[in-house]
């Protein structure tokens, strides 16, 4: 049984497409990072990166005490390679995947979620025009390096179907919001749209920790404590030895 510390963003969304395209048993933790669950004690033991996802595993290979596991990519890897599905062994199957799954952590990830990010601030922090540029013109670079990848195999680590896949697709599905047309794109959108048809990637991504909080409801010093709470962190102390 694996314990996902969870809430639903991309990054959540990819180890719940996995677990439900393998059917395995789990369940979830919610980690409200809205309320700043993500900074408890409890949680830190087992994401020090004070970032969700999380897991734990209570059945690891070899028995023993649980494991666990942060960071979304190391959280695919770690249970795709148990239960022998998504994530070939050999050695050229491997690194094909690997590649795919650290390009996503390195470099989708962080620059979509940065386009996100300076999209919604607007010039609410003055003038964002050249960050919303940066990071919106970066995005749609990410969509051609898919979309090339794509050209020429279903698959981005070749004809099967993989946690590659799974781990680049939840941040896709906002494109709109991103300033990206996927029309531009049409072996990424062949892709994309084969694997939003997929019963365990619609099963993945509906997957709620708690009722969803509509930032337009809040008040400005709501809003403002929010970004506090998500935004512009500073190293926490050490604990006192």
């Amino acid at each position: 049984m694996y314990d996902i510390h969870y809430w639903p963003t991309p990054n959540g969304k990819k180890v719940t497409i996995l677990l439900e395209e393998l059917g395995a048993p789990y369940t979830i933790v919610p980690c409200n990072i809205g309320k700043g669950d993500q900074f408890k004690d409890e949680f830190l033991a087992i994401g020090p990166n004070n970032r969700m996802p999380a897991m734990v595993d209570h059945d690891p290979p070899g028995g023993g005490a649980p494991i666990s596991v942060f960071e979304s990519g190391a959280i695919m890897m770690y249970i795709a390679e148990k239960e022998g599905r998504f994530f070939p062994q050999d050695p050229r199957g491997k690194a094909e995947v690997t590649q795919w799954v650290i390009w996503q952590m390195a470099n989708q990830g962080p620059k979509t979620g940065e386009c996100g990010h300076f999209r919604r601030l607007g010039d609410t922090r003055g003038d964002q025009s050249y960050a919303v540029r940066r990071f919106t013109d970066e995005v749609n670079r990410m969509y051609g390096v898919l979309n090339n990848r794509l050209y020429d195999r279903p698959y981005l680590a070749g004809d099967a179907y993989t946690i590659a896949d799974m781990i680049c697709y939840p941040w896709t599905v906002g494109w709109e919001a991103q300033g990206q047309d996927i029309n531009e794109f049409k072996y990424f959108k062949r892709w994309f749209e084969e694997l939003g048809a997929r019963p365990a990637v619609q099963r993945g991504m509906a997957v709620t920790a708690g009722p969803a909080v509509d930032p337009a409801s809040l008040s400005p010093e709501e809003r403002e404590s929010l970004m506090k709470l998500l935004y512009n962190q500073r190293a926490r102390p050490a604990p006192v030895a």
